[in-house]
């Protein structure tokens, strides 16, 4: 995740200075082959980007946090590529190129014919307002952009390479791993007894629902549904761009975090969209990707990796909230995102009411229409019979 967490951070400290140093030349207007006219540094956890005129310049952090290594300049060429690769998937007219820097620390060069001394990937630049959490935010977001998202993703995953049998990607115990470690990481973070009665709860609950559907587990690996992913499929790595969702900042430096289960991809959408407010925006999505897919068996494994994106989140707040370094008005806001993923994980561990809704009509009526509305606001599966 590219987000705060809880592994030290550890780099040469001269390594550090030394990009720290960098990043400061690399903010000249001077050193770029286009019209810039002033440089805003953006900072991630892991990247330091440069927007720049028309471009962004993302420039990967001298870090080993565990679940990364970017310590080698080798290392970051790598993983510069790859990125590149990776995200050229879903959104090629973003991701133009990866530019070598030359030159020194303190005389710094974009390209060159000298040796490189760093590496950036080179993007297409868009307005921070069209990043879809915002397009939420402001009421703009339609609901046939969800349903072209959905047709792409759903394209997207059936173009992806499968997990092999002798591959770890997928395997249940691993996967449920992953699950446990989210709970153990979080208990040393919260001192409220309601909140450690919760968290115990939901564990619990996490491992009733794994230990009954281990075998749909197994059957998922083994019918091909754990694909090379985009691995990090959240509103604030979507952009809206000339009307279409564009995905981007795919997770390329650990295999382990993009290789999943399609359906752990779409319950991160869906999770997303309940977690602001719009359930019934994730349950559109949800069912336009079902219609494109017809991966109804995906619905039994469901609920378990909503609860799984949730819980993610709250480690991150929990995380965030108990930095030394997080300042006051953001460690209140942190704690207040912990409960809110609580709350929304306890949602998805309920078994809702079963609910049969029967559409019936001449040809033409708009029975479909009227159950797709329907189906996104109760919220519920849309099956339609000339379809299915």
């Amino acid at each position: 995740m590219k987000t705060p967490l809880q592994q030290t951070t550890t780099s040469a400290p001269e390594s550090a200075s030394r990009f720290q140093r960098l990043i400061a030349h690399l903010k000249n207007p001077a050193l770029y082959d286009h019209p810039v006219e002033s440089i805003t540094l953006l900072e991630t956890h892991i990247s330091s980007v440069l927007l720049a005129g028309d471009c962004a310049y993302k420039l990967k952090k001298p870090y080993n946090l565990g679940f990364l290594d970017f310590t080698t300049l080798d290392a970051r060429r790598h993983y510069c590529e790859e990125e590149l690769r990776l995200n050229r998937r879903l959104a090629p007219d973003l991701y133009l190129d990866v530019v070598a820097i030359t030159g020194t620390v303190d005389a710094p060069r974009i390209g060159g014919n000298g040796e490189a001394i760093e590496y950036a990937v080179k993007m297409r630049r868009f307005p921070q307002e069209s990043l879809l959490s915002s397009v939420l935010q402001r009421g703009e977001l339609r609901t046939e952009q969800l349903d072209r998202l959905a047709q792409r993703i759903a394209a997207f995953h059936a173009a992806q390479p499968a997990a092999s049998s002798n591959q770890a990607h997928g395997e249940p115990d691993i996967l449920h791993a992953a699950t446990r470690q989210n709970f153990a990481q979080i208990a040393p973070l919260i001192s409220s007894a309601a909140d450690r009665a919760r968290i115990d709860q939901l564990a619990r609950f996490s491992e009733e629902l794994f230990a009954r559907d281990q075998p749909l587990f197994v059957q998922r690996k083994q019918q091909g549904c754990i694909r090379e992913c985009h691995g990090d499929l959240h509103l604030g790595n979507m952009a809206l761009i000339d009307g279409e969702i564009v995905p981007f900042d795919c997770i390329e430096f650990n295999d382990s975090f993009r290789w999943n289960d399609v359906m752990s991809e779409i319950a991160f959408v869906v999770m997303d969209l309940a977690s602001r407010g719009r359930p019934d925006f994730g349950f559109r999505f949800l069912n336009s990707y079902l219609e494109q897919t017809g991966d109804f068996a995906g619905l039994r494994v469901l609920r378990y990796y909503l609860m799984f994106r949730a819980v993610v989140r709250a480690k991150i707040a929990a995380f965030l909230a108990s930095e030394a370094e997080t300042p006051d008005n953001k460690r209140a806001l942190a704690w207040q995102d912990f409960h809110h993923y609580l709350d929304l994980a306890q949602q998805f561990s309920h078994t809702p009411p079963f609910l049969l809704v029967l559409m019936h009509g001449l040809s033409g009526s708009g029975k479909s229409t009227v159950a797709r509305e329907l189906a996104a606001h109760l919220p519920a599966i849309h099956v339609r019979s000339d379809v299915e």
